[in-house]
């Protein structure tokens, strides 16, 4: 293997695989990232076992070959040599010179027969969907999911296609987030349990103006783009029936300002409980009344102008959840609906002249007078 690459492109390139290297492992080819130099150019990858990214880069070729290098010292190297044009050159005992103006370095490989092989998932069975609208649907979904270990399957983002919309739907038990994005040219209908780490590489890696081709096989989920491309285990098991938690009869509403509301609940959340995070909100005509009480810490309380319609109504939140929750609100005004102070809550964008639909979900704390 003999090539000439910028340092910017290889920087790019390893910058994409690295998040799929895992830090710890007991298979030390697990550690480094793949090269292959080919006629398109450099190919890096990287891969933990469950999720596997690969992408190309343009280099000047002399000669094709492939090996795997320590994936942190190269990262580390290349991001402190000079912005010059950096000579990769392989030997046969597993040895890569790395030359950048005056720098040279030689790092030990091990062989590319070690790496493993990427899930066999046959593209030309696929379907197409656009980057941005698997963006916008991963970027206000996944961080609902739960990252207890006690209940895998909440671990994940369900991601149901139809063939008119696409939905994901994230919940860890006490939070939920679920948006729709219409599709025009649909992949019939799945419904796909995949990790919120894979979900990132593809917010991180493609382009909105990417058209990405997907691919699945019985228990692997394939993205690519024509530089690009993403492998992932699916999660197995059946998603619990989020439907039946989803409130139809909420008869309160309040609508606020987000960012005011945002402001009120940090505050407040400074005095509330490190376990419980449990805030009081009173709703009634026209205000919000926040306050804490923490037995062996103090008090406080604020008050925040809402329009609310419908009975008075106290009722306790985890104040983390909800701050998440308006964090990813796309409007400057949210809604937020209520039955009663034990039944779950409601908050969406007010005013969000967008195609795709958002609703979060909230399950209360029990009040303690």
């Amino acid at each position: 293997m003999k090539l000439t690459i910028t340092r910017e492109q290889l920087q790019e390139g390893l910058v994409a695989v690295a998040a799929s290297v895992p830090t710890k492992t007991t298979l030390p080819v697990l550690s480094n990232i793949l090269l292959e130099a080919t006629r398109d150019g450099l190919r890096l990858s990287g891969t933990d076992l469950d999720i596997a990214v690969s992408t190309s880069v343009p280099a000047s070729l002399d000669q094709e070959g492939a090996i795997t290098l320590p994936a942190r010292k190269l990262v580390e190297i290349v991001r402190e040599l000079p912005s010059a044009p950096i000579r990769l050159v392989a030997s046969g005992e597993q040895r890569v010179s790395i030359e950048c103006g005056r720098s040279k370095f030689k790092l030990l490989g091990l062989p590319r027969e070690e790496f493993p092989a990427f899930p066999a998932v046959k593209f030309e069975n696929g379907w197409k969907a656009p980057a941005k609208d698997l963006q916008k649907l991963i970027a206000h979904v996944a961080f609902a999911a739960s990252t207890e270990e006690s209940r895998p399957i909440l671990n994940g983002v369900l991601w149901e296609l139809r063939p008119e919309k696409m939905r994901m739907v994230a919940t860890n038990g006490h939070r939920l987030a679920r948006m729709d994005v219409p599709t025009a040219a649909g992949a019939g209908q799945a419904d796909l349990i995949v990790p919120p780490k894979a979900l990132e590489q593809i917010r991180r890696l493609f382009r909105p103006e990417d058209e990405i081709e997907i691919a699945r096989s019985e228990n692997h989920l394939g993205f690519r783009s024509a530089t690009t491309q993403i492998f992932t285990r699916l999660i197995e098991g059946p998603y619990p029936n989020y439907e039946q938690v989803i409130p139809r009869e909420n008869d309160k509403a309040a609508t606020a300002d987000r960012s005011a509301l945002t402001a009120a609940l940090r505050r407040m959340s400074i005095v509330a409980s490190d376990q419980t995070h449990r805030i009081r909100m009173a709703f009634a005509s026209g205000s919000c009344k926040l306050s804490v009480q923490t037995p062996d810490l103090g008090e406080a309380q604020e008050e925040v102008t809402v329009t609310y319609d419908g009975d008075p109504l106290e009722i306790g939140f985890n104040a983390a959840y909800l701050l998440e929750i308006l964090k990813y609100i796309p409007t400057d005004e949210v809604r937020l609906t209520f039955k009663a102070p034990e039944r779950a809550a409601t908050c969406e964008p007010v005013g969000w002249n967008d195609p795709a639909s958002f609703l979060t979900l909230v399950m209360p704390l029990r009040l303690v007078d």
